[in-house]
């Protein structure tokens, strides 16, 4: 019943080791976002390559959801706006990736891709729309990179940037569980945090550090309580 939340791995190799190595001690692994470095010298084409053996891995071991961040758009949609082709071919039987959908326990669990444009955005709204009127689950957790504006979990320790759509929809559709990811500093910084609560409906973003071992989140279903490890030291929340 426990869940393991990591996001902005930013082609980290080491510590998607790590996360493959534990990945079989949780009902879900999730990748919140910016698997790829644009920072970095190595083409995004030979990051792709070595980031999908990296999600098929932890994939054998658990299932996994891994939705897109803005690090990692390399193609184009329909109407031309960005979009993670690459991560869609990373699909498997036990990966879960952009527009994907399913059931994880009593939860209902969306993979939430980055939108890059009006359409990506209206295409998202018609899911949750979609999802909201036929969802049978108890719970609903939307797997979503960046953090709702209003939130401390979008602070950077001197301006914030929240997503103002995800707000929209968050008080709007009222999900259970949030996953997100974007702001990396913003559980390190004074007034950022890992956890806030929005009305009926949390929201994570475990940040990211050096390290072999990413910042990590994991949410344990049946004790009700959300668990922040870093460099920092542990915080929990009751949920």
């Amino acid at each position: 019943m426990k869940w393991l939340v990591v996001s902005d791995l930013h082609y980290g190799l080491r510590q998607y080791d790590w996360v493959c190595e534990v990945a079989s001690d949780f009902e879900l692994v999730v990748i919140a976002g910016d698997l790829l470095d644009l920072r970095s010298v190595v083409p995004i084409e030979a990051q792709s390559v070595a980031v999908t053996a990296q999600v098929g891995r932890i994939g054998a071991r658990g299932r996994l959801a891994a939705c897109s961040g803005n690090h990692d758009l390399d193609s184009r949609d329909a109407v031309g706006e960005k979009t993670a082709g690459w991560l869609q071919a990373a699909r498997g039987e036990q990966v879960l990736v952009d527009g994907d959908t399913t059931e994880v326990g009593d939860t209902l669990v969306s993979v939430c891709g980055w939108w890059d444009g009006p359409g990506g955005r209206a295409s998202l709204e018609e899911r949750f729309e979609v999802e909201a009127r036929s969802r049978t689950a108890a719970r609903w957790a939307w797997v979503y990179h960046a953090p709702p504006t209003g939130s401390p979990l979008t602070w950077d320790g001197r301006r914030a940037f929240g997503d103002d759509a995800l707000a929209e929809w968050i008080e709007r559709f009222r999900p259970s569980l949030v996953l997100a990811g974007h702001i990396h500093q913003s559980p390190f910084t004074p007034d950022g945090g890992w956890a806030d609560r929005i009305g009926d409906t949390w929201v994570f973003n475990p940040g990211r550090q050096p390290g072999p071992v990413p910042a990590h989140v994991v949410l344990d279903r049946q004790a009700g309580r959300a668990t922040w490890y870093s460099l920092e030291g542990v915080e929990h929340r009751d949920l």
